[in-house]
């Protein structure tokens, strides 16, 4: 998931008092004003003033950039708010450019379009900041590649960057490099944990323990944490505790080098990278140490959860524990510093400094089979509660509401309203949780049951358009869980749906690919009897040819469809492509072709007995017939037409099909004949059955 937030100043719960800083916020605002290298040069630039704040994870650097960017908020310069986004997963992976424009363009109430590229989607950020005066915070900013591809035009906008060390690639960006709190300071956050009695009793032993955690903000919550849970304890037993190294044994098989000599994988790289960070990892395992077992385990299992802000039902479902003990636990996390209390009531985020240290704690500390049960119970309780929201919008006395009234109620929704705002403040997590599923790949039938139970909860909120832009991700997640595991009928249907909507968003040259590649699944040895998805794949390939005015090909694909079609005996569908053909051709100018594919659709018609199609065909094909140049032929063609539009009472093509009468008419001279098919069609279009002159009704 993209963590993103819009914030104003008025938001959210009431955060601890800021403590220290006061020079680099100076600094940081002293910067804004500065002249940048390119104005000094005479070539002032069109973006906007990027802001840098390095630091390692546990300096408080995310803090800090909040800080700042909420005091411009409240200064007025900044009307349009605070944008806050995360570019590093939780893994370290970098966050695509198009997922994170998607979310500040989802913050900013900006719709975008369903698929579109990362370059479109940078394009579509900066469009919409265009007029406004926001603060950008792009946190743990992984490479200056991807700041760059999200810095606004817009001189009116702010960007606040995060990130470990300085960037290279972006241009005039003003390096703010956080290390250490003063002691001052230091001691001060400590004794809003400790009490100001303990340090006030032993100041020695609270610089002593500040020094210790290195004056960083995140190993000193924690320190203070500590001492705030154990009002028995004193500074200097916090300090004898800390200087125990809590977590060696712990992570000691994490801490061994690759056997043979081989060099580690990646995330065994960045795992080291953060166990090496002492006073961090000293005063993690300090709270740790003090854990119950079941509480360290459910702290370890957190990881396993969605980018994002997490509840009791999430983390009740990783650990396999009640509700009621999940919440307890997440609120003890949040009061020793594990966890920061996220603006939503009972939801939770985990700081990203402890991430490297859990991750490994699960890979040391946790049986392979123990974590896939955790995220299957968390996959399953997910499927549950989407296929609530989605029963929930069913009638009443249905077989879905019946099976909703089943659930326990901690699962079910009493209303569409709560459903829907259920989802639209977890659908971050939601397709985050997809995406974990499908990269898993041990959990594909889960996978799978999530994907489907998604779209359609979306699907039945929402609408398949107002959906778009998550049911894009989600077939695509679909096309690779088919592929892996060899499912050409979901691989196709898949597809398909990506070309529709590639197809409503106007690249049909993309939803050409997604059809063909449709196709080519539906015709799988494999799955031979999936003709229905075949058929749709062949008209579809045959509507995009027609919608890229390559009329030609559009009928020879409609074709095609129409031979799959007669051969399945489906006569709809052979009424439906003898039309789409002979359209196709009558605008390549293929008049033979075009009358009588015209002809055959108004006979299959006539055999579905749906007497205004065949009314319609028969209208089309006088047209062609006069387009020929046949104007006897197109005249007996359109009065047989109307004649059954008389008889299906279709007024608009009775007055479309008597005004081409009255063409026909005054080019032979019929001048009374024209003026009879006139006067009948201005009574049908004014809705005035009296005015129809008598002569000129027509009996069958």
């Amino acid at each position: 998931m993209t963590d993103v937030t819009h914030q104003t100043v008025t938001e959210g719960p009431p955060a601890p008092e800021f403590l220290g800083r006061r020079r680099e916020l100076a600094a940081l605002r002293s910067d804004i004003a500065r002249a940048g290298l390119d104005t000094l040069a005479g070539r002032p630039a069109p973006r906007c003033r990027v802001l840098l704040i390095a630091g390692r994870p546990g300096t408080g650097r995310t803090a800090l950039a909040g800080k700042f960017a909420r005091e411009l908020a409240a200064d007025g310069d900044h009307p349009d708010g605070v944008l806050h986004v995360r570019l590093t997963d939780p893994g370290g992976a970098a966050v695509p450019t198009g997922r994170a424009a998607r979310a500040l363009l989802d913050a900013l109430g900006e719709a975008a379009p369903p698929g579109a590229d990362d370059a479109e989607l940078s394009d579509t950020l900066r469009d919409a900041l265009q007029e406004r005066r926001a603060v950008l915070v792009l946190d743990d900013v992984h490479d200056g590649a991807q700041l760059a591809d999200l810095v606004p035009d817009s001189r009116d906008c702010l960007v606040v960057a995060v990130a470990r060390g300085p960037l290279t690639g972006v241009p005039d960006v003003r390096p703010c490099t956080l290390g250490g709190l003063d002691r001052q300071t230091s001691v001060r956050l400590l004794a809003r944990g400790a009490g100001p009695v303990r340090i006030t009793v032993d100041p020695t032993a609270a610089e002593s323990l500040a020094e210790e955690c290195a004056d960083l903000p995140a190993a000193l919550v924690l320190a203070a944490g500590w001492l705030g849970a154990h009002p028995e304890a004193t500074v200097a037993d916090a300090l004898h505790r800390m200087r125990t190294d809590h977590m060696g044994p712990l992570l000691a098989a994490a801490e061994r080098p690759a056997e043979g000599g081989e060099e580690e994988d990646d995330d065994g790289a960045a795992a080291d990278a953060g166990l090496a960070d002492g006073p961090l990892r000293r005063a993690f395992g300090l709270v740790h140490a003090s854990l119950p077992a079941p509480a360290a385990r459910l702290l370890r299992l957190l990881t396993l959860a969605p980018a994002g802000p997490v509840d009791a039902h999430t983390a009740a479902a990783l650990a396999g524990c009640p509700v009621q003990a999940a919440r307890a636990a997440l609120a003890e996390f949040a009061t020793l510093g594990l966890l920061r209390a996220a603006p939503e009531p009972g939801q939770y985020v985990l700081p990203a400094c402890f991430e490297t240290l859990l991750h490994t704690l699960v890979r040391t500390q946790e049986r392979p089979a123990e974590v896939v049960l955790a995220r299957a119970r968390t996959l399953e309780r997910t499927v549950r509660r989407l296929r609530a929201a989605e029963a929930v919008t069913e009638p009443p006395g249905s077989a879905a509401r019946r099976w909703l009234s089943g659930l326990p109620a901690a699962l079910r929704f009493e209303t569409g309203e709560a459903a829907a705002g259920w989802l639209d403040a977890r659908r971050g997590a939601l397709l985050a949780a997809a995406r974990l599923a499908v990269a898993d790949g041990g959990l594909d039938t889960l996978a799978r049951r999530l994907l489907s139970a998604l779209t359609h909860a979306l699907v039945a909120h929402r609408g398949a358009g107002g959906a778009a832009r998550e049911l894009y991700e989600l077939h695509g997640l679909v096309v690779e869980v088919a592929t892996r595991q060899r499912l050409p009928r979901e691989l196709a249907a898949a597809h398909l749906n990506l070309g529709d909507i590639d197809a409503r968003a106007g690249r049909h040259t993309a939803a050409l690919a997604r059809y063909r590649a449709a196709l080519d699944a539906a015709r799988d040895e494999r799955d031979q009897a999936d003709t229905a998805t075949l058929g749709r794949a062949l008209e579809s390939i045959g509507d995009t040819y027609t919608e890229l005015r390559d009329r030609q090909r559009a009928a020879d694909w409609y074709g095609r469809a129409l031979t799959l079609a007669q051969s399945r005996g489906d006569l709809d569908g052979t009424a439906r492509l003898h039309a789409r053909v002979g359209a196709a051709l009558a605008c390549a100018e293929e008049w033979t072709d075009a009358l009588r594919a015209w002809r055959a659709a108004g006979a299959a018609h006539r055999r579905r007995g749906d007497v205004p199609a065949q009314a319609r065909a028969l209208a089309e094909a006088a047209r062609v017939l006069e387009h020929a140049g046949r104007t006897r032929d197109a005249e007996r063609m359109a009065t047989d037409a109307l004649r059954l539009a008389v008889r299906a009472g279709d007024t608009r093509l009775q007055a479309a099909l008597r005004l081409r009468l009255a063409e026909y008419a005054d080019r032979q001279g019929d001048t009374p004949g024209a003026d009879r098919h006139r006067a009948a069609a201005d009574a049908l279009l004014t809705h005035d059955a009296s005015l129809l002159p008598e002569a000129t009704t027509f009996e069958t």
